[in-house]
């Protein structure tokens, strides 16, 4: 299982590897209430250059895989998502430090992105496990999630400390290589 960077072409969104020329672009994407519950916090141009920084410092390392989700119409930067937590041996990929813009949330392509993303994860790559998770509050992010298919799998407490320096419980999602052809489908359906 090698991950490199690959452009993942829909209809509705354009996953493109992410680099520093794209800073600008993310940072004029980004919104405040984007990052209320992430463990990442992006107030201004710096910390977005940081946090791209520090997923091009994970791709380094080989583990994490960050793209920029462009609209597919427009060619718009409307936010970013990655493979992280990779662990090629166990074939174990993690999808997740997504945010999109809000004029494009609830629309077709936060939903296009997974289904780009697990059809790689699973029928390029080899994975037999991708993992999501999310902040235990984030309802919104909670349901996305169950609404693609993943099952709930538990709750680590006190898993995370935000930079902002509250202590995260994170909800756990997976979706097992047995289950992609079903989930493939309801996505396939959804879109």
């Amino acid at each position: 299982m090698k991950l490199e960077p690959v452009v993942l072409q829909g209809r509705h969104v354009r996953l493109v590897p992410m680099t520093l020329d794209h800073v600008p672009a993310l940072w004029e994407a980004s919104d405040p209430e984007l990052w209320r519950l992430t463990t990442s916090q992006v107030h201004a141009e710096d910390d977005m250059r940081r946090y791209v920084q520090a997923a091009l410092d994970g791709q380094a390392r080989g583990t994490a895989l960050p793209f920029v989700t462009l609209d597919a119409a427009g060619e718009r930067v409307i936010g970013s998502t990655r493979y992280g937590s990779i662990e090629a041996a166990h074939r174990r990929v993690e999808i997740g430090w997504t945010w999109i813009s809000s004029p494009w949330q609830r629309t077709a392509v936060n939903t296009e992105a997974k289904y780009l993303m697990l059809r790689h994860a699973f029928e390029t790559l080899g994975c037999i496990r991708v993992e999501l998770k999310t902040d235990v509050l984030n309802e919104r992010s909670r349901r996305a999630i169950l609404r693609i298919g993943a099952r709930e799998e538990g709750i680590l407490r006190k898993h995370a400390i935000t930079e902002a320096g509250r202590i995260r419980d994170t909800v756990y999602f997976g979706i097992v290589d047995d289950e992609w052809p079903s989930v493939k489908a309801r996505l396939e359906a959804m879109l």
